[in-house]
Formats: C-alpha cells, sequence, structure tokens
C-alpha cells in the first residue's frame, strides 16, 4: 500500500536528506521504501512530496501542477540559473524595470517549451558530466512542454553587494557534497567585494505552473528578454497537487 507524505525541504538540503531526516525523527518509517515525487534543487526549499511503501507506481503521481515563490536576481548569470553555479555573465540593472514588467510576465505566460538547464536531473546524453567539466557547448539540447497557469509580480527590492555575497555566502555553507562550493564563492567574493556598497535590483514573483518546470529556467528566460543576465536568487515550492506547505499529507 502507497502513502503520500508532504515533508518540508530546507534550503541547502538534497531531496534524499530531507527524507534521511524525517526517517531519523520517525523511526517507524525506518525500513519503509519511500522515494520523492519530484525533487527540489540544493537553494530550492519547500513541500516535498514523498511516497511510501509501494513506490512501483511512482509514476502516476508525477504530474501534479505546482505554485512557487521565487525571486530573481537582475545583472547576474550562472552556469546553473540560481547561486548555486559559477557566473557566467554579467548584465545591466534592467532600465525602468516597474514599467517593463507586464511584456516580461506576458512573455512567461506565453512559454510553451522549455530548455532543460545544463545542471539538471535529466542526465540527457551525459549532460550533467559535461556541464560539470566546463563543455557546456557540447550539451546535448533537450526541451520539454510546460505550462504557465500564471505568473505575478510581487515587488522589488534594492539589495547591496554586501549584502548578496553574504546572504550566498550563508546558503552555500549549508549544502553538503560536492556542488564545486569553493570555487563558486570565489567567483563571487571576487565579483561582489569590489561591488559592496552598489544597489541590486532582486523582483519577487509567484507562478502556477505544469510539472517538469524549472524555475530557475524561467529567470534565465526573463534576464534574455530583458536583455541582460538574470538567476533565481531563491525558490519556494509552496504547492504540490492539492499539498501546500504546512500540510502533512
Amino acid at each position: 500500500m502507497a502513502e503520500i507524505i508532504s515533508l518540508f525541504k530546507n534550503i541547502g538540503e538534497t531531496p534524499l536528506e530531507c527524507i534521511e531526516a524525517f526517517r531519523a525523527q520517525n523511526p517507524q518509517y525506518k525500513d519503509t521504501k519511500m522515494t520523492y515525487l519530484g525533487r527540489l534543487d540544493p537553494m530550492a526549499e519547500g513541500v516535498l512530496l514523498v511516497l511510501a511503501g509501494n513506490t512501483r507506481d511512482k509514476e502516476k503521481y508525477l504530474s501534479f501542477d505546482k505554485t512557487y515563490e521565487f525571486e530573481v536576481l537582475w545583472g547576474f548569470e550562472t552556469d546553473t540559473y540560481d547561486i548555486l553555479g559559477l557566473i557566467s555573465g554579467i548584465g545591466p540593472t534592467p532600465d525602468k524595470l516597474e514599467k517593463r514588467m507586464e511584456g516580461v510576465l506576458k512573455n512567461i505566460r506565453a512559454k510553451t517549451l522549455q530548455s532543460y538547464p545544463a545542471f539538471s536531473s535529466k542526465n540527457f546524453r551525459g549532460n550533467f558530466l559535461k556541464a560539470r567539466e566546463n563543455k557546456i557547448e557540447e550539451i546535448d539540447k533537450q526541451v520539454r512542454q510546460i505550462k504557465v497557469f500564471s505568473i505575478e509580480h510581487i515587488h522589488t527590492r534594492l539589495v547591496s553587494g554586501g549584502e548578496l555575497l553574504k546572504e550566498i555566502s550563508n546558503k552555500i555553507a549549508l549544502v553538503h557534497g560536492d556542488f564545486r562550493q569553493k570555487e563558486i564563492i570565489d567567483k563571487w567574493s571576487k565579483e561582489l567585494e569590489v561591488r559592496s556598497n552598489e544597489k541590486f535590483l532582486i523582483s519577487k514573483f509567484e507562478a502556477d505552473v505544469s510539472t517538469g518546470t524549472y524555475i530557475r529556467g524561467l529567470a534565465y528566460e526573463m534576464g534574455k528578454f530583458l536583455k541582460t543576465s538574470a538567476l533565481a536568487w531563491s525558490i519556494k515550492r509552496t504547492r504540490v497537487g492539492e499539498w501546500k506547505v504546512g500540510s502533512k499529507e
């Protein structure tokens, strides 16, 4: 018999670490087979559905729509499309952003296809290894159909370069395993230490999307629409299907 459990994955955790933390607090599940229903990146937090017991029918539980709250940092681009990546592009702060925001949202709402990020759990033809070896140009670009049911701009705030570096360092320090953390922090430090007093824009959004939609990919595409660089500064998944933050099962 299968059971769906709604967990909250913290920033820095992998889905497997989240499951293991749950097992440690709930010893009755120690020997129960468990698998997550849709992953979350290390820098993302929020609802993580877990299938416990009979996991053979996992596929039928993978089509739930999702809701995210996320922030976009304008002016920077990384090879992962979020802060846990090497800086790969720097662009200007978008001019008259508030007046251009509706155009950004209209463009994102119209999207029906999305390329998988280079650093993706979908390892097409060794793409993940190619990305780790900085062979981005060799990656086989794969796309999938997506649907953005709604997306709204909540607010935009100003943050100093010093504040950005402090938060990036704190978040990346929460990540275990080999995610190139030292190299990433070194690159961010080199860029932001000399711009510590400079002000940068971060915009917050809420979106309802179909399964398989990469929020960090949407952030990247927003930057391209405005002819600048952009990345996902934060991602919080607040709903998967009928399960929301705070719901247990």
